[in-house]
Formats: C-alpha cells, structure tokens, sequence
C-alpha cells in the first residue's frame, strides 16, 4: 500500500474500499491501466445523493437524492419496512438542508444549483412536512416580499433564516435567525425566534443585543451567546440561578475569534469548548461556568494540529467528538460507541468512517458515510442486532476508486525556518513518479483551513491528466496552530509567497517535479498567489491560471460595491493585510496590478461578472495591463458568475479551458 499522511491520533489511513461491501477492483493501486485523457466533464458532473439524517427515534432515515427530473429531492426511508417515500420534489428548486423537528417531522430550505450567483432571486426560505409527506407547509417567503397563501397565517419574511442545530428533536418547534438591520455587507442585530412549524408562529426568545452566535441546551433553552460589536466580541453565559448573562471571555473578533469557541453546552450545563489556553495548538476542553473550573486536561489535543470538534451527543449524553486533523477523526468517549467504530472500520479499513446514532430510543440503526481521498462519501445502513450492512447510495457513483490518485501530507522547512505542510497528489499509475509536470495550486482565503484528505474535484481532475499537484499550506492557513497562522499575518505577496516558492523547490529537489514544466494556479487569493508567483519567480513557474483573483490590495478597501464589511475594513485588514494609509506603499509594491507589465509567462485568467469578493474590476484593470506587453494572455467573464462557478456548464467550461491551457503550456500530450 502507498505510504498515507501521518496522524497523531487512532485513525488508519485508507486508500481503497474494502471488498466486503464493494464489488472487488480489477486492478489494485499502482497498476491501473492510464484512461483516456480526462475530460472536466466526467469530474464535474452533478453530486447523486447528498446527504442522510437519521432520525432522533433512529426508525427513519431522510435522504437528499437527485431525481429524474434532475433536482434535488427530500425522500424518507422507513427503516422498519424499508419502503421509501418522495415527500418534496420539484422542477424549479433543490432541497438543500434537512433537519428532524421531531422524530415525525421535518423541516428544510431550498436552492437553485442550476443558476448563477448574479441571477439568484430567492432565499432559501423554510418548509416542513411529516415523515409521510403530510402536514406540508411553508413557514419562511422565498421572494424579498410578504405575501399570504390562502387563508394562511403570513408566512416569515425572506430573511428568516434556520439556525444551525435548530432543533430539539421535540415538540414542534425549531429556532431561526431574522436580521433585523443589515445590508450585503454586514449584519446588525439579530432576533432569535422559536418558530411552531405547524402553525407558523414566532416567539422571539430573549438575547442579549448584538448576539451573533447561540448555544441552547438540551431543552431548549438559551444558555450561550456570542456578541459582536464592531471589532469587539465575548462569549456570555446565562446563570442559571440568577439569571443574569455574565461575560466567560471578551476578544477582538478579528485577530483573536479563535482563542475560546463554544462548541456544545451539556445537559448538566458544563460547556464543550475549542480554546488555546496559552498553548500553540488548539484543543477541545471542558469548562465549567457556574465555577469558572477547566477539565483537568484537554479532552482531544494533537501536537501538530489544531482540534476543532463538534461534539457528538445522545438526549442524555455526550459520546464523542468529531474534527479533522490531517484527515476526518471521531474520538469516542462512550465505550460502546468505540467498540462499535473498530468493528466497522475493520470491514471498511480503508476509509474514514463517520458514524450517526441515533439521538434516542433504542433502534439498532447507524448512520456510515464512508470517504477517502479517492472515493467520494458512500451511504450505508449498519443494523448493530443483526450485524447486517445496507448501501443506501453513493455521492459520486461514477467515480471509480482505483483511478484516483492517493494524497499525502508532507512537513518541510521553509527557509526561515517555519514548519511548512505540504499535501502531495500524483498521477495513480505512474510508473516511478519521477520528473512529472507540475501544478501547484494555493487555496484561498487565506487565513482559512486549506485541504484535507479527501476527495477533490479540481485535484484528481489535474492528477488523471498526468500532473503532480502540490498544495502548500503556507504561513497564514488555519488549523497548524498560532505560531504558523500569525506568521502569515501582513505577509501577502512575502513570506506567504516565498513559502510557495519553497514547497516548489522542495518538489523539484525530490525528483518528483520537471523544473522546466511546473504551473501555478488557484482562486481568490490563491489567484493573488498565482499572479505573484508568476511576477516573483519567473524561472520556477512556466505559466499560470489565475481565477476571481485579487489583483490591487488598495482595491479592496476602496471598491464599495464588494461585500467586504466597513467594520473589516477598519478593525481586520489593518491588522491582516496592512494599514491603507501607513503601509500605502507596501500594499502598491505587493499588488499584481502594479507589475503587471513584467509578467510574460503564458496566464490564463477568469473572473465573474456578479462577483462581490473580488468584483470583476480587479480582472478589467489587471486584463488591461497585461495585455498591453503579454500576448499570452486569455481572459474570459462568464456572466452572473459570483465568486466561483455555479452553473456546471461554466465550470465544466473553466477546466476543460484550464486542462487545454496547461496542456499547450506543460507540454503534456
């Protein structure tokens, strides 16, 4: 077996399904036959089933699954007959999100998958139906108007929003958000309501203002919030004797969010939480409020990663906790759970196995998604009375294992020093791995989690093509601890570029890069990246493919028509990016824009017309420039597109138009 990514915890990596559940494999890794040259098409084709909920009773399963007609539809399987029953569908929308309101009912939201961002007209409102298709009802008005359905109450106006974890799993009732001052840019104050989803009445619950982010207990009733009022945030926490809302930890919401996250509150009133407490890395604790007292040690740490979990619970317990390091882990800490985990991973040895009990009762199901870095999510049913295993679909039934190509995690050094992770993907067959053209592609962002070991698109598209792809995780990513994201701070177009450059050279010095044959690609800032490495190392990077890329740091102060908030502006880039006015000349040394004229490698470049991240002005101005001295260049808008490609044929488009590009460019035949 190919070597996997180090872990610091019990998970086994995985590369291949095991042949129990699957119908065996031809050929095994390493030895299947190159396919015809990959096509977007085949990578980019739309996702068959979504998603599954069990419900809080375990004795059924809802599932979001594509229908005949294309869209995505709410279905529910009855896991005592195993018959199941279409209780949404329609021609003009997709079910997005499901949540149980009870174990008989069910509420969710809509999208359009199908239409692009600039042409997007409605919310994705709210609706709810029994298990049996019964009781439908519309809670929440899609369109940005109030309207009335019959003799129906009024429904809730468009920016009712459904809070994550909404439900009890009880009664009737599910908690929603409605803004009640914003704009495209920001949020202001925040009403929290409990809204009947049988009647379609709201009940405001009491919060204290400012409130952005909410923790109920198993009750339902509120016991945490998260404030924010322009750079400053707290967690506040209700005593439940007095009442009273009492600060637990104030901070800037900016340069110090990560610090204390409140991830759970427990039935006894003790808080599941993420916190640093003065360590690099990020670990889950449990605090007791009502003592200001702290878990004697961490209840999941790594000493290379940060943990981040969500908290895995039962009505009357907790039984585990959920996050990815390099991969997807699951630390149970109810001993059956455990127990029940090596059972199934040693059927599925080859896969991250993420288990969903029920949330009460006693049924035998058990929710199995089932991914790797070359599979996508598999569904199954495990029945722990009868020991029997049921597949219930697949994400992307088209996508055949043993083609894919395995990813692995590296740790370099760049040349200050800093620890440097690298995920390294080659071309499944190739035969020594040796001198390969190259992409690397940089994430955006970017102080955000970059890849993790998973299926991706965009990399086994390029793999199946025959490119090794390299994704630095450079100074600035989230989930490497504080000393690698606040190296990254004020380091656009330096040492976050320089970092790329080494991951570059790191490959080339391994043999397994051909120097003369390496591009450099993303989106976002990863685009930022991809124009500077261009600018910067004209010698290590033959060509680019830049896309919705950040072109002028001073634009993104200055454009007021993207969505970037006045207070992120004021309070954030200052200290993320740099001041505008004191750091003036360092921002216009370190934008693309201002040497355009000097970059003469063959680019590719794309934008979207509704763009609000970057707005399409970055790309006219930088598309101009560029092509005054540079005849290499290809510059394509598709239209309404926002940040990203959400109409398939455009994405299709884009790769197929980037598979070409680097083809001609690399030399790849």
């Amino acid at each position: 077996m190919p070597s996997r990514p180090s872990t610091t915890l019990h998970l086994k990596r995985r590369s291949l399904l095991a042949a129990a559940l699957l119908s065996a494999w031809p050929l095994s890794y390493g030895q299947a036959a190159k396919s015809a040259l990959a096509d977007a098409e085949q990578f980019f084709r739309p996702e068959q089933m979504l998603g599954a909920e069990l419900a809080p009773d375990g004795k059924r399963l809802a599932m979001r699954v594509v229908g005949p007609h294309g869209r995505v539809m709410l279905s529910v399987l009855d896991l005592g007959t195993m018959s199941s029953k279409v209780v949404y569908s329609s021609d003009a929308a997709d079910v997005q999100r499901v949540v149980w309101v009870n174990p008989l009912r069910l509420a969710f939201t809509l999208e359009d998958r199908e239409t692009a961002q600039g042409k997007l007209e409605s919310a994705p409102g709210l609706f709810a139906v029994d298990h049996d298709g019964e009781n439908y009802r519309q809670l929440v008005e899609r369109q940005r108007v109030f309207v009335k359905v019959g003799n129906d109450a009024q429904l809730q106006p468009w920016n009712t929003y459904l809070l994550n974890g909404s439900s009890q799993r009880r009664g009737d009732e599910v908690l929603v958000l409605r803004p009640e001052a914003y704009s495209e840019k920001d949020v202001g104050f925040v009403k929290l309501l409990r809204l009947n989803t049988k009647t379609g009445r709201s009940e405001e619950i009491a919060a204290p203002l400012h409130a952005v982010g909410w923790w109920a207990d198993e009750h339902g009733n509120l016991r945490v919030v998260r404030t924010r009022q322009g750079e400053q945030g707290s967690i506040r926490w209700k005593d439940p004797q007095s009442g009273e809302w009492r600060v637990l930890n104030e901070f800037n919401v900016y340069t110090q969010a990560g610090e204390l996250q409140v991830r759970h509150v427990d039935p006894d009133g003790k808080l599941y939480v993420t916190a640093q407490r003065g360590s690099d890395k990020a670990a889950m604790w449990l605090l007791d409020p009502t003592k200001a007292e702290w878990s004697g040690k961490p209840l999941a740490s790594s000493p290379l990663f940060d943990v981040d979990a969500a908290v895995i619970a039962r009505q009357d317990k907790v039984l585990g906790l959920r996050f990815t390091i390099d991969a997807e882990v699951t630390q149970w800490l109810d001993a059956d759970m455990q127990a029940l985990q090596a059972q199934i991973d040693k059927v599925l040895p080859n896969t991250v196995n993420r288990l969903s009990p029920p949330w009460s009762g006693d049924a035998p199901w058990v929710l199995i998604e089932a991914f790797a870095d070359v599979q996508p999510t598999l569904f199954y049913l495990y029945n722990r009375a009868t020991k029997k295993f049921s597949k219930l679909g697949a994400l992307r039934p088209d996508i055949k294992p043993q083609q894919m190509a395995t990813m692995d995690l590296h740790r370099i050094k760049a040349r200050d020093g800093l620890e440097l992770p690298v995920w390294l993907t080659l071309p499944a067959g190739s035969k020594d791995k040796k001198n390969l053209p190259m992409v690397v592609l940089v994430h955006g962002g970017p102080f955000v989690r970059g890849p993790s070991w998973q299926w991706d698109a965009e990399v086994q598209l390029l793999a199946a093509r025959g490119y090794a792809v390299l994704q630095p995780q450079f100074r600035g990513t989230l989930g490497f601890g504080a000393t690698h994201h606040l190296a990254g701070w004020r380091q656009w177009g330096k040492a976050m570029q320089t970092d790329i450059a080494d991951a570059t050279r790191w490959a080339i010095a391994q043999g397994i890069a051909d120097p003369q044959r390496i591009a450099v690609a993303g989106a976002s800032y990863g685009g930022y990246a991809t124009l500077m490495g261009l600018l910067r190392e004209p010698e290590l990077f033959r060509a680019g493919v830049a896309w919705v890329a950040v072109t002028d740091l001073d634009m993104l102060h200055t454009v007021n028509w993207s969505d970037i908030s006045d207070s992120e502006k004021k309070h954030g880039m200052p200290a993320l990016l740099g001041d505008r006015v004191k750091d003036a000349a360092d921002l216009k040394e370190n934008s693309p824009l201002t040497h355009a004229a000097k970059i003469k490698q063959p680019l590719l470049l794309a934008y979207g017309s509704a763009d609000k991240r970057v707005p399409l002005v970055h790309g006219e101005a930088f598309s101009r420039a560029i092509k005054a001295t540079n005849p290499s260049v290809e510059y394509i808008v598709y239209e309404d597109e926002g940040h990203g490609w959400r109409v398939p044929a455009n994405q299709i488009d884009f790769w197929n138009r980037t598979l070409k590009f680097l083809d001609q460019q690399l030399g790849v035949k």
